[in-house]
């Protein structure tokens, strides 16, 4: 099947992910919140060598989903099942990281969410299972945008009541307009 009718739809959601909703009414995150990418960049590398409950580290979390995109990107040009040698482990095992490697984490993030973002943005021909997988990065990467923002109160978006649409208007209203 062809994405033509959905690559704008699927792309505006994983955009409000990753930089936020812009202005632009919000389906995701509250209006005014500012994505993953600007959270992380709030965040020092102690910050991100955090864990709650022995659980991951948000370096963990943001590499995992860096190595996550990066199989979609390599999916996209070359094609295949990147998958199918995916070595999910070890970013699981990141723990402390210093200024520098938490620059170089967030840089490749960057990268690759841009990048997958424009392929989701492109029509192309997919099966139904090339597909699932396309949408499932959008909700995969809300998961791990929750479990930050779980971690790191710095990363976390603005509280209910305290933002609004570009017209002033509670964002609550500006959704039902759209819908």
């Amino acid at each position: 099947m062809y994405t033509t009718e959905i690559a704008s739809v699927v792309a505006r959601l994983f955009v409000e992910l990753i930089d936020g909703p812009g202005g632009q009414a919000a389906f995701m995150l509250n209006s005014g919140d500012a994505g993953l990418l600007r959270s992380l960049d709030k965040l020092s590398a102690v910050e991100a060598s955090r864990s709650t409950h022995e659980g991951a580290t948000i370096a963990a979390h943001a590499l995992h989903v860096r190595y996550g995109l990066s199989l979609m990107n390599r999916w996209a040009v070359e094609g295949g099942d990147p998958f199918a040698d995916a070595t999910w482990e070890l970013a699981w095992t990141t723990s402390a990281v210093n200024d520098t490697e938490w620059q170089e984490i967030r840089a490749g993030l960057r990268d690759e969410a841009h990048r997958w973002l424009a392929t989701l943005g492109s029509a192309r021909d997919v099966s139904d299972v090339e597909l699932a997988g396309m949408i499932s990065s959008i909700a995969h990467l809300a998961y791990h945008l929750g479990a930050i923002r779980q971690i790191a109160r710095d990363a976390r978006g603005p509280k209910e009541g305290t933002y609004s649409t570009t017209d002033g208007e509670p964002s609550h209203r500006a959704l039902r307009s759209v819908l």
